[in-house]
């Protein structure tokens, strides 16, 4: 679905880097722990593999870029939302992002979240959003989508109307946050 969903962002008009960060191994549940998986990819390193890619495009005269990051992506755009690199960010189904991640944010950010989600409960959203406008003094949107569960909008059942609703919107809401601060 990633490639969907890029083509949906490229088709708004912007110009999509999807960048492999995971090099060909994605988490796999049933394959892996989370947190042996997570200490063969930290989203620290992530972030360094994004500043080159970052300066190409500001080469290529970019001057504004947004971020996207889903699960695991989500924590590594959150390192970036606070750096001087993007100028808005949008963080969906987030995995294990801090307080202390959450406080050094710099740009608008949107967080998108499940109504279950065991990496990143519902309740973190509102909170985040909260932290980001008061603290960090930048715009925030926070959104808790119901009846739906980490992952939901990459990994749905396309047969499932409930399910293709959730995650259109939440596509939408992204999209439009892009729009806001990118374009």
């Amino acid at each position: 679905m990633y490639r969907e969903l890029a083509d949906e962002v490229a088709a708004a008009g912007f110009l999509v880097v999807v960048p492999d960060f995971l090099h060909g191994d994605p988490f796999v549940p049933n394959k892996y722990s989370g947190e042996a998986w997570m200490a063969a990819h930290p989203p620290d390193k992530g972030f360094v593999e994004a500043k080159p890619i970052l300066e190409a495009l500001k080469s290529k005269g970019v001057s504004a870029i947004g971020a996207a990051g889903f699960c695991w992506g989500g924590m590594m755009v959150s390192k970036l939302a606070a750096s001087n690199d993007i100028q808005a960010a949008v963080l969906l189904h987030p995995g294990h992002i801090s307080i202390e991640d959450i406080t050094k944010i710099k740009v608008p950010t949107a967080i998108l979240g499940a109504e279950t989600d065991q990496y990143f409960p519902s309740e973190l959203v509102k909170q985040y959003e909260e932290i980001l406008s008061t603290k960090c003094k930048v715009d925030a949107f926070g959104k808790v989508f119901p009846g739906v569960t980490h992952g939901w909008t990459l990994r749905y059942n396309e047969e499932d109307p409930f399910a293709v609703k959730s995650a259109k919107e939440a596509h939408g809401d992204m999209l439009n946050w892009l729009k806001k601060y990118v374009k």
